[in-house]
């Protein structure tokens, strides 16, 4: 290969970089906070995700975990509606 062809291939694989760090810089993030009750208890989780509905289930997710204790209840608890659901910035 001749040196005109090696900096061309150098070229676009930097640009190639380039376009790939600038794409995963400008994704959105959505951040939410959401508070669940279930079983007498309240808790509030707050998570991080490209679309606000995968936030507000990872949150959801995230509190149940802490106060559910098993399949069944867990399962129950993911299925509560949140009692509030804060989008943070």
């Amino acid at each position: 290969m001749n040196r005109k062809t090696v900096l061309l291939i150098i070229a676009a694989g930097i640009v190639m970089v380039g376009y790939i760090i600038y794409s995963s810089f400008a994704l959105r993030q959505h951040r939410v906070e959401v508070c669940i009750e279930f079983g007498g208890r309240r808790t509030c989780r707050i998570a991080l995700a490209q679309t606000e509905a995968q936030a507000i289930r990872q949150a959801t997710q995230n509190a149940c975990a802490l106060m559910a204790g098993g399949v069944t209840d867990t399962i129950a608890c993911e299925n509560t509606p949140p009692s509030s659901v804060r989008r943070l910035e």
